[in-house]
Formats: C-alpha cells, sequence, structure tokens
C-alpha cells in the first residue's frame, strides 16, 4: 500500500509535459487522478493509466466550475495548466494579456480557492511557477514570465490561508525541462536572435551549472515529495528546479 492509495488528486495540464508527468507520478503512487485539460486528444495517454478525464478550458469561468466541482474533496492539487506565446513586449496585445492572465493566474487562484476549501487536512497542493518568475532574460515571453511570478504570490498568501487546516501550499519553479512548451519557446525565439532552434539549445544550456535539461518525470519526482508527507513541515515555499541555474 502506497501513502497516496485511495486519494484524488487533480492535475490541471494533464495532456502533455510536466502535468502529464505529475499524473503518471500520482497513479503510480496509487492516487486516483482527475486529469484536467482542454486538450482531449492529450488526455488519452494518462486515461490509459487510469485517470478520469475532464476537458475544460480554465481560462473560462464554466471551465474552471467543472473542474472544481470533479475535485471536491481532493487530497491533493496540482496546478500545472499554463499557456506561452512569444513576442517583443512592446507588441503585446490586450487580448493575449487577458487570456494569459486567464490561464495561468485565474485558474491557479480559482482551483486552490474552490478546492482548497474542501481538502481535508494532511492535503497539499503544488503550483507550477518558473525561473523565469525570477530571471528577465527572455523578454520575448515578458507576460509568461509575469504571470509566473504572480504564482508566487498566490502560492504564499493561499500557503497562510489554509495553514490553520493542516493544507500545505508550494511552488515548484521548474527550469528548462523537456516539453513541448520548451520546443515552442525555442522554434519561435530563435529567428528573433538570428539564431537556429539548436544554437540557442545550446547557448541556453551553456547557462546551466549541471549542464543538462531535465524530463517532465525528474519534475515530478519534485512535485511528489511536495503533496507527500515527506514535506509535511513545509509550506509556502518556492523551489527551485533549475540544475542551478537560479539559486536560492
Amino acid at each position: 500500500m502506497g501513502e497516496a492509495d485511495g486519494r484524488l488528486a487533480v492535475v490541471t495540464g494533464a495532456a502533455s509535459g510536466i502535468g502529464q508527468a505529475t499524473a503518471l507520478r500520482l497513479l503510480a503512487e496509487g492516487a486516483r487522478v482527475v486529469a484536467v485539460d482542454i486538450n482531449e486528444a492529450g488526455l488519452r495517454r494518462v486515461v490509459d493509466a487510469g485517470a478520469e478525464p475532464v476537458v475544460a478550458d480554465l481560462s473560462t469561468e464554466a471551465g474552471r466550475a467543472t473542474a472544481i466541482e470533479a475535485g471536491q474533496g481532493a487530497h491533493y492539487l496540482v496546478n500545472a495548466a499554463g499557456i506561452l506565446f512569444v513576442k517583443p513586449i512592446w507588441d503585446v496585445g490586450l487580448d493575449e494579456w487577458k487570456r494569459i492572465w486567464a490561464v495561468n493566474v485565474d485558474s491557479m487562484f480559482f482551483l486552490c480557492q474552490g478546492i482548497g476549501r474542501s481538502m481535508p487536512a494532511g492535503g497539499a497542493i503544488v503550483n507550477l511557477s518558473s525561473s523565469s518568475a525570477k530571471a528577465a532574460g527572455t523578454v520575448e515571453v515578458a507576460p509568461y514570465s509575469m504571470t509566473k511570478t504572480a504564482a508566487l504570490g498566490v502560492t504564499r498568501s493561499v500557503a497562510y490561508a489554509l495553514a490553520p487546516r493542516s493544507v500545505r501550499v508550494n511552488a515548484i519553479l521548474p527550469g528548462i525541462v523537456d516539453t513541448p512548451m520548451q520546443d515552442t519557446v525555442l522554434e519561435a525565439v530563435a529567428p528573433l536572435r538570428g539564431l537556429t532552434a539548436a544554437e540557442l539549445s545550446a547557448a541556453r544550456l551553456k547557462t546551466v551549472p549541471l549542464g543538462r535539461s531535465a524530463p517532465p518525470d525528474e519534475c515530478a519526482g519534485v512535485i511528489w515529495f511536495l503533496l507527500s508527507d515527506a514535506a509535511a513541515y513545509m509550506t509556502g515555499q518556492a523551489i527551485n528546479f533549475t540544475g542551478g541555474l537560479v539559486m536560492l
């Protein structure tokens, strides 16, 4: 019997990347997983592994309500849903701005609120921030970085609010992780800098002290640690998962 056996977990952004890897890790730990994403086809892998799919657009009030209803009484919540777009900071439009905040911040806060209030004592939430919350070097995705800084504020405030009920809330700040989102960034940013995607990738890895990127399942392992009872005395923390790219 595993620690998570029979416990309900909600994972957003479960159709790909870190969200998908986390959903699979929770299933392996014995949890019952509600896998939330707008991409129904992308959920197939976690559904085949035993997850319950919830297809919802978390940028909308209706989509968030659907996910919150499915997650009532959950022991774990992982807010991994996120989008980005690549555009020079001076060219960002209002509609693009509103949508990225709706997906990356509104959904995080309202799921913390709507699911967190029904969590049992010992429950835990992990919010995905990003190393870009602490570094401003990639100005081509500036609104994304701003939302990931806001994720730290959500984490801190909700952690304080839920602490009296022994529900913990922490954040993880991934650096260069091998996900479809990272591929999108490389392909879109490289020409803006007069580089190929391969050249940009090599240049970025040179800034990482450990000299490599990380597979999503490594990140999922740290997320599981933050959810697990092994981290029972940790709340309101922001954990860098960056290979040393961001320290302290």
